[in-house]
Order: C-alpha cells, then sequence, then structure tokens
C-alpha cells in the first residue's frame, strides 16, 4: 500500500479546516498567488495594448505561476521525503492540507442555514454574500438558500474533488497547481471587456483542469442524495461553465429543486436558464438536506481516495 497522504490530508482538513487564528496571522497560500497574479495583471494587462498582445500576455502569466507553484511544490515534496524518510508522507499531507476546503465550505453554508432557520434575513444575506459573487442585497428566503445550495455543489467540485484529484495523480505539484489556476480563472477568468483576452488562458486552463473532477462530483452528488440522474443528464450543459453545470444538476435534481435561473451581477440581470424540474422555492430545510447530501458524498471521496492508493 502506497502512504496514504491524500487520506491525510483529507482528516487535517476535516478535523480542523484552516482556522481563522490561523488566517488572520498568516493569511493562505492562495493569497501569494492573487498578489502575483495582480501585479502582473497590471504590468501586462494595459487598455492600449491589442487584444492579442493581451492574450499573449494571460497566457505568460498562467504559465509562470506554474511555473514557479509547480516548481517549488516538487522541491518541497522531494525535500519532505528525503529528509523524514518514512515520514515524508505526512509532511507532503500537511502542505497538502490548506488546499482542501471541506470544514470551511460546509461551515460557510451552514451559516447560511442556521441565519434562515432563525428567520435573520440581514445575517443570512450577509453569509451567503461571503460564497457567491451575486447581488445578495435583495434576496428573499428562497433566492438565499438556492444560491446557498448552488455555491455547496459547485465548490464541492473546486474545493474539494478537484485538489484531491490532481493530488492523487501529480502529488504535492498537481494539487498546488490545481489551486493557481483556480484562483486565477476566479481573479481574472471573466467575460468583461478588461478581463476577456487576458483571462482567457486562466479560464481555458482551469476548464481543462476541472473536467474529470466536475464530471466525478456530479456522480458523487447523485450517490449520496439516492437520485438526479436524470436531471444530471440533461441539465449538466445549461450552465455557462463547461463543468459548473455537473455538481450543480446533480445537487438539483437530488433535492428535486429548481436551481440557477435569472440572477443579479453589479445591479444587471442575468436571464440563466433554470437547471432542475421541481420547486424553486428553497429553505434553510434544504439546505440542511444539500449538507447531509455533501458529506456523503465527502464519504465517498475518502473511499475512492483510500481505494486509489491502496492499489497503487
Amino acid at each position: 500500500m502506497a502512504e496514504p497522504f491524500a487520506l491525510a490530508a483529507l482528516a487535517v482538513d476535516a478535523a480542523v479546516g484552516w482556522p481563522a487564528g490561523l488566517y488572520r496571522r498568516i493569511g493562505h497560500p492562495v493569497g501569494l498567488f492573487a498578489r502575483l497574479i495582480d501585479a502582473l495583471e497590471a504590468m501586462w494587462n494595459r487598455h492600449d495594448r491589442s487584444q492579442g498582445m493581451r492574450r499573449f500576455a494571460g497566457i505568460a502569466t498562467v504559465t509562470l505561476l506554474l511555473i514557479l507553484v509547480t516548481g517549488t511544490a516538487w522541491a518541497l515534496q522531494h525535500i519532505s521525503m528525503a529528509l523524514f524518510d518514512d515520514w515524508g508522507w505526512l509532511v507532503v499531507a500537511l502542505l497538502a492540507w490548506p488546499a482542501l476546503a471541506q470544514r470551511s465550505l460546509f461551515g460557510h453554508v451552514r451559516e447560511v442555514g442556521d441565519a434562515l432557520a432563525e428567520q435573520d434575513l440581514p445575517a443570512a444575506r450577509t453569509a451567503v454574500g461571503a460564497i457567491v459573487g451575486r447581488d445578495t442585497a435583495s434576496l428573499d428566503e428562497s433566492g438565499i438558500a438556492r444560491a446557498a445550495i448552488e455555491s455547496l455543489a459547485e465548490s464541492f467540485c473546486d474545493g474539494v474533488v478537484a485538489p484531491l484529484f490532481w493530488l492523487l495523480v501529480l502529488g504535492l505539484p498537481g494539487i498546488w497547481a490545481y489551486k493557481a489556476v483556480n484562483t486565477a480563472d476566479s481573479l481574472i477568468g471573466h467575460r468583461e471587456e478588461r478581463w476577456r483576452a487576458f483571462g482567457w488562458a486562466a479560464a481555458r486552463t482551469d476548464d481543462v483542469m476541472n473536467l474529470i473532477p466536475a464530471r466525478l462530483a456530479g456522480v458523487l452528488i447523485c450517490l449520496a442524495g439516492r437520485g438526479g440522474w436524470l436531471v444530471l443528464r440533461r441539465d449538466a450543459g445549461k450552465h455557462a461553465s463547461p463543468n459548473a453545470g455537473w455538481p450543480e444538476a446533480a445537487m438539483a435534481g437530488a433535492l428535486r429543486l429548481r436551481l440557477a435561473g435569472p440572477v443579479a451581477y453589479d445591479g444587471i440581470m442575468h436571464d440563466k436558464p433554470w437547471i432542475g424540474d421541481g420547486s424553486p422555492h428553497a429553505s434553510a430545510f434544504d439546505i440542511d438536506r444539500a449538507l447531509r447530501i455533501y458529506l456523503g458524498a465527502c464519504a465517498m471521496l475518502w473511499l475512492m481516495a483510500g481505494g486509489f492508493q491502496w492499489a497503487l
């Protein structure tokens, strides 16, 4: 059996997450990626450059980011295995742990559900605003609950399945390469004029790296929710993202809810299609159901990770 570094990383994340005290003192590693991306964007994404030059600059940004991140992670992995011998795998697990988000994702969504259960809509809007990019000021109870459930489903892929997948496939360089690309996509991988050319490489690389994990996340949600397969097959392609629709459609089908639909960003309403064919009226009760499905999907992911490493 290979060293269970992936299971150890999952266990540490499930036990402590990324503690608030640690975050206040040193931040989070993805903050380093964000600062580098922001600095390169300020230098290279100038409005007086052609679209072609800005796209090339975006490709260079992603390339440089990946070289720095994977090179550092590769060195740390090999140094850990050399210095700590039989316990090197545990050091690798500790170095991988911050890239996982099982506990923090659960906590953020649980906070939204608790506020809704107490009928405290202002607190619920504040809590959901921390995990979604849409406008939240005018959301009613259903809108808040749907936003939290959608974020839970999508972030199950981005924050749990995909990082673990790349950890299993490529070790420490894989998990941190994914987090670097995912951070770049969240910062610059947008369709607005400022970002369209410069962020193209970040968005497309993120799409490729999520291709398998997103589909795996959808399957795990359907298995944990004991249903949702029809909606998964039918509605996964309705999302603007080639990947985010898979876990979201799976969650909509498993819960028998309608998710997505019209949503406002920066005061502009976007007429997005509905995903699922159930009721659009969601509540704190539905958040509880979604969290139970999420925990079941995480448990199955642990089993898969253990089986994968045992087979090596």
